[in-house]
């Protein structure tokens, strides 16, 4: 039983890293990517779609993203999700595509990043604790109906512990990464 909870704690954790990993490649950074516009869903026929489902996206040049749509009948719906995205990008139409130019980030905007980063760190790192706390309260009680002995529940919270550890430095690691990635001009 115990081991099943020490999986699934690592498992959650991991969880939690893995999409504030994946929040942060929504902020740019200096370089320019497709997927930049990967978290854009379009109303397509009922169904909530990926933009990238519907569409190749590329980078046309070193500022500039060229997205080829399949069924060019959506182009408007897709223009306005680009806008509404809050990504501060505003898409130009052309017959069949529509390109995205990438404006530069200046100081200010680098700093409004980097104060998302840090909340969004902060989010993932109060979802660790959660989690270690929750996990802590199973052992506890598991402890209490005297199912396991106290060594047992030591040895339990000593591993939720350092997989919180290792987890939080991941998020920490990555954070700083991150931010130095915005600071270079």
């Amino acid at each position: 039983m115990l081991i099943m909870l020490k999986e699934q704690v690592y498992v959650q954790m991991n969880k939690c890293f893995l999409l504030f990993n994946k929040d942060l490649h929504k902020i740019r950074t200096n370089r320019i990517s497709p997927d930049l516009l990967n978290n854009i869903h379009i109303d397509y026929y009922g169904t909530l779609t990926a933009l990238s489902r519907l569409s190749n996206i590329i980078l046309e040049n070193n500022s500039i993203l060229k997205i080829t749509l399949f069924d060019i009948s959506i182009k408007n719906i897709v223009e306005k999700a680009i806008i509404n995205a809050n990504l501060g990008l505003n898409p130009i139409s052309n017959d069949s595509c529509i390109r995205v130019p990438i404006p530069a980030l200046t100081e200010s905007r680098r700093k409004e990043f980097i104060k998302i980063i840090k909340h969004e760190a902060e989010n993932a790192r109060i979802s660790i604790r959660n989690i270690r706390r929750e996990a802590n309260d199973r052992v506890k009680n598991l402890l209490k109906k005297k199912e396991i002995n106290q060594d047992v529940a030591q040895e339990c919270k000593q591993n939720i512990q350092q997989n919180t550890n290792l987890f939080i430095k991941k998020i920490n690691d990555i954070t700083i990464i991150k931010e130095k990635e915005l600071l270079i001009i």
